[in-house]
């Protein structure tokens, strides 16, 4: 019996999507061979550093993240290590990283690693992502790369190159058009012929994402399936991915008061549920200066205004006027406001060994207070 016309439209059909992604990885595994950028983290296939690596790597460059990864997988080489690092040890190699929560929940995850798994990052993405902080992109990298699996991973940059590879007209973060991509990226992935790594694939997408498939201006001359691509084809590559504008973050008002002589300086751990949890600054606070300082128990008229800083997180923009005074010799000093837990006096030269953010460095800069000895 012969076949209908549509079922024969659809065998074609079928048969030209396969032969395009069959051109799509060879052409790309090609090009990462040959152009893929040297990064330590791509030196080994240790689940560990690829975990750490890929935790840095949300919402961080990759020339920010590289002496971060360096340092913290020397310092703490393997998963029981970090398991049995003190909180204070692991925020600390994270300083100046951002996302603190990040390193929170990688520690968690390596003590259940520990308890549960002898040690040992478990092999399949089902399994990574039960983990804390693991989820579906980051469980995809470790299992494909340092295990060699099958599994689809996405994030921004492989969103932006399949919604140009296949002109996903979809905003690719609303949830119809995060399943298709995710849907693309699995089936490019699950078609890999033998000897092609998912790996080299998965990462082949990220990098051309990152230097060659880019938000802006796309440098379509340069990449090595742009023959293959719908949005050029089209001409339409610099209008995708289609996203929603954010909005923006709202003002924070607050203030700072730098207390210091020229060997210490007076510092606040805040509490561990709090914005920048267990990180030291700079006593802050909301409800302004006269406030904050009678609260540490200090003569607002003594303090001088050092300038004010503006720090951006994702859900809210900070602007933090600083005030600078001398520490004086007082031995114990109150608690600057709910959301700290400790309070203490703190030798420069001691700095580098307590976890600060960004924003406590932005602050102590303005106050011109040595921090050379603060990881940056």
């Amino acid at each position: 019996m012969s076949k209908t016309p549509a079922a024969n439209d659809c065998r074609e059909s079928t048969r030209s999507l396969e032969a395009l992604d069959m051109a799509l990885r060879s052409a790309l595994l090609a090009w990462y061979a040959r152009e893929r950028r040297d990064l330590p983290w791509r030196r080994t296939r240790d689940p560990y550093a690829i975990w750490v690596s890929e935790t840095m790597l949300q919402q961080t460059r990759v020339e920010t993240a590289r002496p971060y990864w360096e340092r913290f997988v020397r310092e703490l080489p393997t998963v029981q290590s970090l398991a049995e690092a003190p909180e204070s040890r692991v925020l600390a190699l994270w300083s100046g990283l951002g996302y603190y929560r990040r390193a929170r929940m990688m520690h968690a995850a390596a003590r259940r690693v520990v308890a549960e798994h002898g040690g040992r990052l478990p092999a399949e993405a089902e399994a990574l992502r039960s983990l804390e902080g693991v989820g579906a992109y980051t469980a995809g990298a470790i299992a494909s790369i340092a295990f060699g699996r099958r599994v689809a991973l996405v994030d921004g940059n492989v969103a932006r190159v399949l919604a140009r590879w296949f002109a996903v007209t979809d905003d690719v973060k609303s949830a119809g058009g995060s399943a298709r991509t995710w849907r693309l990226a699995e089936r490019l992935v699950e078609g890999l012929a033998p000897g092609q790594e998912p790996g080299d694939w998965n990462q082949a997408l990220m990098e051309l994402g990152a230097t060659v498939c880019t938000p802006r201006d796309p440098a379509c001359g340069g990449c090595p399936v742009a023959a293959l691509c719908e949005a050029h084809r089209r001409g339409i590559a610099s209008e995708l991915p289609r996203v929603a504008k954010k909005r923006q973050p709202a003002t924070q008002q607050r203030v700072a008061i730098v207390l210091s002589s020229g060997r210490a300086l007076l510092l606040a751990r805040r509490r561990s549920d709090a914005l920048f949890g267990g990180l030291w600054e700079p006593p802050s606070a909301e409800d302004g200066l006269p406030a904050l300082a009678a609260r540490l128990g200090v003569d607002a008229n003594e303090l001088r205004a050092a300038g004010h800083v503006v720090h951006v997180l994702s859900h809210r923009r900070l602007r933090v006027d600083v005030a600078h005074g001398p520490l004086g010799a007082r031995r114990r000093w109150a608690l600057p406001g709910p959301d700290y837990e400790e309070v203490r006096v703190v030798p420069l030269r001691e700095l580098g060994e307590r976890a600060h953010s960004t924003l406590a460095r932005k602050i102590l800069r303005m106050a011109n207070v040595p921090i050379g000895g603060v990881r940056s």
